[in-house]
């Protein structure tokens, strides 16, 4: 079974920066895409991110263009979220996902692994 573990999350104000990072293991770990999610309390779990196992083609809400940037080092199987310019939107859990064989997937149902999720707090 693949396990993904996040790490990063914290408490920051406005204005602020925060690197997430999603280590994946298992037994294979060749040509899967990444994704990040986020899911606010009361509200649905939203698209935040992707990249391709290439790492050539990227996909990002358009809340967070401009100031998030998806990356993923394979030699390490981590994806990892450069959160920039930091809002109070911004604050909930993050998740990450994982799946083989998809390009560049942008919905939650297109994925088949997710790690435990990692909170973020914006403070105003």
């Amino acid at each position: 079974q693949v396990q993904l573990i996040e790490s990063g999350g914290g408490l920051v104000q406005t204005g602020g920066s925060l690197r997430l990072s999603c280590a994946a293991s298992g037994r294979t770990t060749s040509s899967y895409a990444m994704g990040w999610f986020r899911q606010a309390p009361g509200k649905e779990r939203e698209f935040v991110s992707a990249i391709s196992w290439s790492g050539r083609l990227t996909s990002y809400a358009d809340s967070v263009k401009g100031r998030f940037t998806i990356s993923r080092d394979n030699a390490k199987n981590t994806v990892y979220l450069q959160m920039n310019s930091l809002k109070p939107e911004d604050t909930a859990v993050y998740y990450c996902a994982l799946v083989y064989g998809v390009t560049l997937p942008t919905r939650s149902y297109e994925y088949d692994y997710w790690g435990q999720g990692t909170q973020v707090t914006v403070s105003s």
